[in-house]
């Protein structure tokens, strides 16, 4: 829709989900961003939901920045750990050492819905998980590379009008100018997925994020991202709070 009103698109971010455990860590999959020329920026901390997360900065300016987070599974349940235990172990290592792993979706056999909602009941982003599995999560369009558009604001309104959900968690803008960054997203798209034994269940899948960057005190555009916004922005995929 941006493109036919004769936008040009800039990706902002694209981000990336994984569990602490077994061959899928953060640390095992950062080599993969780091040949590529990407530079680790900070660390960023989710106590209630029970993530680490480090954001890259590219080698080039026309490339996306990436946020790759972690799932602190030591800090869910015993059920729940068995679960995510259960799914890693299925992982092939050599797998992992190839860059393709970012988007190889699932690395194991579907769950059951049981303990899918197991997963669910402690952590959505468990439960997102195990059943999608390795892929980008969300894409971000740059409000700072449109030109129609001058806010947040105005692009949540447009694709409304498109007919998508938008994420009102914490705000449908997250952020402000005084931290440098402004965010708004879409709902996740939903898809039926086959669980283990044939049943099939509808559920979020991934979606896309808008961010707006301001410059700092030196007049440098902020190149960061802010835990609290993302932290809401986190719940695009979350059928609890949307249903």
């Amino acid at each position: 829709a941006f493109v036919a009103e004769g936008e040009h698109i800039v990706n902002d971010h694209v981000a990336f989900r994984t569990f602490d455990r077994g061959p899928l860590s953060l640390a095992r999959l950062e080599p993969h961003l780091l040949a590529l020329g990407y530079t680790p920026l900070e660390p960023y901390e989710f106590h209630e939901k029970k993530l680490r997360a480090w954001g890259y900065l590219p080698p080039a300016d026309d490339q996306p920045r990436v946020f790759l987070s972690e799932l602190k599974c030591d800090e869910l349940s015993d059920e729940a750990q068995a679960i995510i235990d259960g799914l890693v172990a299925q992982v092939d290592p050599a797998r992992v050492a190839q860059p393709e792993v970012m988007w190889a979706g699932r690395l194991w056999e579907a769950p059951s819905v049981e303990a899918y909602r197991t997963l669910m009941a402690e952590s959505e982003y468990a439960a997102w998980l195990s059943i999608i599995g390795l892929r980008a999560n969300h894409f971000t369009i740059s409000v700072n590379g449109l030109t129609r558009y001058p806010g947040v604001e105005e692009v949540l309104a447009r694709v409304e009008a498109l007919g998508l959900g938008i994420n009102a968690a914490g705000g449908r803008v997250k952020g402000s100018p005084e931290v440098l960054l402004e965010q708004g997203s879409t709902l996740a798209d939903r898809m039926p997925f086959p669980f283990a034994g044939g049943r099939v269940e509808e559920i979020p899948t991934c979606y896309y994020d808008f961010a707006r960057r301001y410059p700092d005190a030196e007049g440098r555009l902020y190149q960061g991202f802010v835990a609290a916004s993302a932290d809401r922005i986190f719940e695009s995929t979350d059928i609890r709070r949307h249903g």
